[in-house]
């Protein structure tokens, strides 16, 4: 059983491995091991056979590898709106498989969007600008240093202004097409 003290038998018996895989084994005798004899199974003080259970106030997400969810887990951050179901929805999918891993990616981007679609409905938009840095290089000789330094990071600053701007200039064309289309609806 899961998240107890005990060890749980995952593996096949030792004469079933010795049988089937060749050289299975060769370590068993401690003496014949690398780390003889400073290898030591001490009692690790736990004085429970099961850990105390965290409360679950709200539904958690819970992995279909496991059979119930841990001891303890993380509270922090609810799920909650469009992403919190996409998240909620990836869970249905095990770690292995891709589906899962990309739909927890979508329901971050979609939980950064919620959020700033929050902060401008709440009249505190995200100011972009200053929380890029870029009017830092106009102050305390910031560019100066740039040039003249051999540094590895200029090479890149051309391209770094057009992937930052490109999401916005995106956002700025989508909004114009859709203006421009519901005017010729109208």
């Amino acid at each position: 059983m899961a998240y107890t003290r005990e060890k749980p038998r995952v593996a096949p018996p030792r004469e079933e491995l010795q049988a089937r895989i060749p050289g299975w084994g060769v370590d068993l005798d401690p003496a014949d091991r690398p780390s003889y004899p400073k290898e030591r199974f001490e009692d690790t003080g736990a004085h429970w056979d099961f850990p105390e259970r965290q409360p679950q106030l709200y539904p958690r997400e819970k992995s279909t590898e496991h059979k119930f969810m841990t001891p303890v887990f993380g509270t922090a951050q609810p799920l909650r709106g469009m992403s919190g179901a996409i998240r909620r929805f990836a869970y249905t999918y095990s770690e292995g498989q891709t589906a899962h891993w990309l739909l927890l990616l979508a329901g971050d981007r979609v939980d950064v969007l919620e959020s700033r679609v929050e902060a401008v409905l709440k009249g505190r938009p995200d100011n972009v600008i200053a929380e890029t840095g870029v009017l830092s290089e106009l102050k305390n000789h910031a560019y100066r240093t740039r040039f003249g330094q051999h540094r590895a990071d200029l090479k890149h600053q051309p391209i770094d202004l057009v992937l930052w701007a490109a999401p916005y200039a995106a956002i700025v064309g989508g909004l114009y097409f859709a203006a421009r289309t519901m005017r010729r609806m109208a």
